[in-house]
């Protein structure tokens, strides 16, 4: 993408403008490496000293790989995982090219060669291209063109997990293989048996994580993963990936087949080091670099992550990240030139399938001096080995219970000496309760690995005014990664408080910038007749600030009480919001026009293929909810192929109404009860567009069969004998599965509208940011809902009534955008219309 810093900066020749003196940083790599090193760079005033240009494979922020098996599982969604979203470079004045690989470094001419035929020059380049998953040599990996077979996967990013999780929702999908018992194995295979598929994981190694533990702990390990309804295969290699066309199974080398409709590979990682090759950097396993981290016999290149090669070492953890990065920051920014990396010593703090892991150094001793003490309780997954040597501790594995895990790593990495009582570094022996070890922890004592957050960096956040765990986990990012240091990070704020920690009042806020519940927060809008986002934020946020993550929830609020009165400002939006259509990882876009009902007639049909052929769509995919979608259209295209269609938006985007989801209905089906299709429409047709906290997906069903799935949306109708409709609400069918409740039984169809309606904007007014109604349901209680909305326990029925038929009278198809932009760069291209060349002049 070309930002407007970046217009502003550079002229078509490549050189910068005269106006920004400012050196020219170019970071190749936006993982967890490469965004790390901008931001301590950053916080030694390089926003001053450099304009920084940024290349990313990925069209994303920077996130953290760490959290990936939570996304795959459920526990976390993709937007939980970012650490740095796409407004935290343009904040920084960062041009990110995301998306975009840089192909070719020129070394003589400080130039680097990218995918999209830009030539961007530098005076100073940090190279962070990370690694990528190992595929070991094995039949039928491939097709004959030559691409993975479908059904197999890595497991690297963010891409990679949402195809996974597609695949394994698959009704057909049953049993997967994942090969690897390592980290990243072990969390795959437990996200995977989330979603009902039975997991067997096939490991080389004599016993799990065998890089990691011994075999004493690995079969402890062993033990617990099996708990989990997991197959562990150890001391196995697969041979081949069976299947044609599709995975159904792998063979193994000395075991009987196993069949499988999907295979992860998960057998670790290469250091990315094809454009250093290319570029002729110095290379052997990685990227060969001194104790700058500057790459060798190169006085303005460095590197950094993953992709590195220090004296002979190349790191696979991320606490050796955070390390080499500030040494780089202190290099790149002139701020302390005698720093040096000398390595890391590595020490692993995860949670590896539920199952707390701490290993570091020697896995049990090497010499007969060596003193070895070991607690193993495999019944309750607890293992602890401890190794001495010369009263110094050199090496630790801790399995299921992780509270010494802190003393342990400093002991660890300074070499402290060791009390004579060794009981003393597996359990806790002081009084009961007792805070032991934490103010003893050096201020350098790494709390979080995940995220590099230290003693001192928590202590500093409570000094600075967070006064409760979750604002100094916020401020630092302290336990946002997989969480197993949660515990230690709740004692450090709870001793640099010296007791005085605050409940956290942010768990109620609405929005994260407002510190309102949804209540509250109504009522002071209401108060003071605040009609825009920017408003809110200056009457109500601390100072006045506004907050980016707010803006979207209150937006949404504010859209929903005030209808027609709200006014709209278009930075209080996200991109998708902006311009009406869902963006695509390849910063095109998607367009679904209504099809209410999914009826369709001759005309629209002709309509959707000319459009289509017009603007060469890469692909058109009937949908879910029964409807076409047009993906891969250029945001400058937008309005035409809206005028072209000539239809309403369908609202494939945003937090509101999408769609009703029909069967047949009686007219036709031999089964049909009642008009499905019928009642349907004239549903979408009321409520198309409705503003909600989070989408809302209905489905009407015209006889208990229930073709369309009516029992699991978040609004589902039925038809029932003797013309009567059941209402269910709070159904689920996507990365979580629940039966709706019945909230009644009517005998018409507009009694079905009516409490359609009264659910939504109760809903609408109740909920949480973000909360789906099959988690608002069972948190307000179906009894409590019923009483409400079919009753009037209350009495605000007829309010329910009037604020939703307001909502409904404002609506407006924000399609008709098309002739009439809110703001003139509203459908403009982010993306060059003409790359030229760019000629270096000396």
């Amino acid at each position: 993408m070309t930002s407007v810093a970046e217009r502003a900066q550079s002229r078509p020749d490549g050189r910068a403008r005269s106006r920004d003196s400012r050196r020219r940083l170019v970071v190749i790599g936006n993982g967890m490496a490469g965004a790390r090193a901008v931001e301590e760079i950053l916080a030694r005033g390089g926003a001053e000293q450099f304009s920084i240009t940024m290349f990313g494979d990925e069209p994303y922020g920077n996130y953290n790989r760490i959290m990936l098996s939570h996304v795959l599982s459920g526990e976390e969604s993709d937007a939980d995982i970012f650490l740095n979203p796409l407004s935290w470079y343009e904040d920084n004045g960062i041009t990110l090219h995301a998306g975009v690989r840089a192909d070719r470094i020129d070394r003589f001419a400080k130039h680097v060669f990218s995918s999209d035929g830009r030539v961007t020059p530098y005076d100073t380049l940090v190279i962070a291209t990370g690694s990528r998953p190992h595929l070991p040599p094995m039949d039928g990996l491939y097709t004959p063109g030559g691409s993975v077979k479908p059904g197999v996967f890595g497991f690297r990013t963010i891409d990679d997990t949402r195809k996974m999780a597609e695949h394994a929702r698959h009704d057909h999908h049953r049993h997967a293989v994942v090969i690897g018992g390592g980290l990243l194995g072990l969390e795959a295979a437990a996200g995977l048996r989330s979603f009902g598929l039975g997991v067997d994981v096939v490991h080389s190694g004599g016993h799990l994580m065998s890089a990691q533990m011994g075999p004493d702990g690995g079969a402890v390990l062993r033990r617990s993963v099996e708990a989990l309804g997991i197959g562990v295969l150890t001391g196995s290699r697969t041979t081949a990936v069976l299947g044609r066309d599709r995975v159904t199974g792998v063979s193994l080398r000395d075991r009987p087949d196993i069949d499988c409709d999907m295979v992860v590979v998960a057998a670790g990682i290469r250091p990315n080091v094809d454009l250093a090759v290319l570029s002729g950097l110095p290379v052997e396993r990685a990227i060969v670099v001194d104790d700058r981290l500057r790459v060798q016999d190169e006085d303005h290149i460095y590197a950094v992550g993953e992709c590195v090669q220090h004296r002979g070492e190349v790191y696979g953890l991320v606490a050796p990240l955070w390390e080499q990065a500030v040494v780089l920051a202190n290099h790149v920014t002139g701020a302390d030139t005698s720093a040096a990396y000398l390595g890391s010593r590595t020490a692993t703090k995860l949670k590896v399938a539920g199952v707390e892991v701490a290993s570091m150094g020697l896995q049990g001793p090497e010499l007969d001096t060596d003193e070895h003490i070991v607690f193993s309780e495999p019944s309750r997954g607890v293992f602890k080995s401890i190794v001495v040597r010369d009263n110094k501790m050199v090496g630790a594995t801790l399995l299921g219970d992780s509270r010494k895990v802190a003393f342990l790593t400093q002991a660890y990495d300074r070499g402290l000496p060791l009390p004579e009582e060794r009981l003393g570094l597996m359990f806790d022996l002081g009084t009961p309760g007792e805070d032991v070890g934490v103010a003893e922890l050096d201020d350098d004592a790494q709390v979080c690995n995940c995220n590099g957050v230290s003693k001192k960096d928590l202590a500093a956040a409570v000094r600075g005014g967070c006064a409760s765990v979750s604002g100094a986990m916020d401020a630092t990012r302290a336990g946002k990664g997989c969480g197993s240091c949660k515990l230690l990070v709740k004692q450090v704020v709870e001793w640099a408080a010296d007791g005085a920690v605050e409940e956290d009042p942010a768990a109620t806020y609405y929005v994260p910038g407002i510190p309102l519940d949804k209540a509250a927060l109504m009522a002071e809008i209401r108060k003071r007749g605040l009609r825009s986002v920017s408003a809110v934020f200056h009457a109500l946020a601390p100072g006045g600030a506004e907050d980016a993550k707010s803006k979207m929830g209150l937006a949404s609020l504010l859209k929903m009480m005030l209808a027609d009165q709200y006014v709209d400002e278009r930075d209080a939006r996200f991109i998708n919001d902006r311009v009406h259509a869902n963006i695509q990882r390849d910063g095109t876009f998607s367009v679904v026009p209504q099809m209410k009902g999914g009826v369709t007639s001759v005309q629209q049909l002709r309509r959707i293929a000319d459009v289509a052929e017009k603007y060469n769509v890469p692909l058109i995919k009937l949908t879910g909810g029964q409807r076409i979608d047009l993906l891969g259209i250029p945001k400058e295209d937008l309005p035409q192929v809206w005028a072209d269609l000539d239809m309403p938006s369908g609202y494939a985007y945003g937090k509101s109404f999408r769609t009703v989801k029909t069967c047949v209905g009686k007219d036709f089906c031999r089964y049909g009860t009642g008009d499905s299709t019928k009642l349907g429409v004239e549903i979408e047709s009321r409520f198309q567009g409705i503003e909600s906290p989070a989408k809302l997906k209905l489905a009407v069903s015209g006889c208990p069969r229930n073709c369309a799935e009516s029992l699991v949306k978040d609004v589902g109708v039925v038809a029932v004998e003797g013309g009567r409709w059941e209402i269910y609400v709070g159904g689920a069918a996507g990365a979580h599965i629940r039966k709706g409740d019945l909230l009644a039984t009517v005998d018409s169809p507009e009694e079905v509208k009516v409490l359609t309606g009264r659910f939504m904007q109760y809903y609408r007014e109740h909920a949480n940011w973000l909360e789906r109604t099959y988690a608002f349901v069972p948190r307000v209680g179906i009894e409590h809902l019923r009483a409400v909305i079919v009753e009037d326990a209350e009495g605000i029925a007829a309010q329910l009534d009037a604020a939703m038929q307001a909502s409904v009278d404002s609506y407006v198809d924000p399609w008709s955008e098309r002739v009439d932009p809110l703001t003139p760069g509203q459908f403009r291209t982010s993306l060059p219309l003409t790359v030229l060349p760019q000629v270096p002049v000396r």
